[in-house]
């Protein structure tokens, strides 16, 4: 499947600032499942600094921003060919060891409640296991906007009994790694629902390492593993730590924000 992307995130500010420098982490990377070209990202007056590739084989860019300035716009437009691989990440380079991921975060930190699902099932190998625990997760967490925050961990998602897909990529992570099943958190872009339902937003799963097989994909939101209709951006132990934009405001002006973000299939 052949998918362009747009994605615009718009910072105002009350007051004007004296600038910002940001992180990006949203070039996706070529493997298996994806090839990427004419991927293009444009900061409103902003300076391309350092670029390098981390240990999890996400390409991150450094930017800087002089003010005043009381909007910013960073601007993503792309082209990424996409094949189905089941969820499995072949082919993706990186030096992490996957037993890095067994480390929890506040995010991600398992109460009882968390082990307790994640000892609910039983799997016949890792795979198997993965494949039980998103499922475990789906039935737990019902999928409803609006109810949760950025900052809620697993735990409360769970507690809850609704979230999003932020939400259960964390519960997932947590049960996994609960299990002993490295796990980490992956964000990126979904064209459409299995229905075929549009989906105009920023996306997030979980991948898990099964052991041979590698890292495995899980979307425990849509109870399936990614295929060709998911671009995949990068990846961390949660949400915070592979969060596509991070950076440093200075000044004291308040900030709101807006995201648009268009995921359209192109002719072959």
């Amino acid at each position: 499947m052949k998918l362009q992307i747009t994605h615009e995130t718009t910072y105002n500010y009350d007051a004007p600032i004296l600038g910002l420098i940001q992180s990006l982490r949203l070039t996706p990377s070529d493997y298996e499942g994806q090839r990427v070209g004419g991927w293009k990202i444009a900061v409103t007056g902003g300076h391309r600094g350092g670029t390098f590739r981390d240990g999890a084989g996400d390409l991150i860019e450094a930017w800087t921003v002089r003010g005043p300035i009381s909007e910013v716009t960073v601007a993503i437009r792309g082209l990424v060919e996409t094949r189905d691989t089941a969820g499995v990440l072949r082919g993706h380079r990186e030096t992490v060891h996957p037993l890095v991921y067994l480390r929890d975060t506040v995010a991600t930190a398992p109460d009882a409640a968390l082990r307790d699902l994640a000892g609910s099932v039983q799997g016949e190998d890792g795979l198997d296991l993965a494949h039980r625990l998103s499922a475990a997760v789906s039935d737990a967490i019902r999928y409803n906007p609006g109810v949760t925050e950025t900052w809620t961990t697993a735990a409360e998602a769970l507690a809850l009994g609704e979230g999003v897909c932020q939400d259960h990529a964390h519960a997932l992570i947590a049960c996994a790694r609960a299990r002993g099943l490295p796990a980490r958190y992956v964000s990126g872009y979904l064209h459409s629902s299995i229905d075929g339902t549009p989906h105009d937003a920023a996306h997030a799963w979980a991948e898990i390492h099964t052991g041979p097989l590698g890292w495995v994909g899980f979307d425990a939101a849509n109870r399936c593993c990614p295929d060709d209709r998911y671009v995949r951006l990068g990846s961390g132990f949660d949400a915070g730590d592979a969060a596509p934009i991070s950076g440093v405001t200075l000044g004291q002006g308040n900030e709101s924000l807006d995201v648009r973000v268009a995921v359209e299939e192109m002719d072959q």
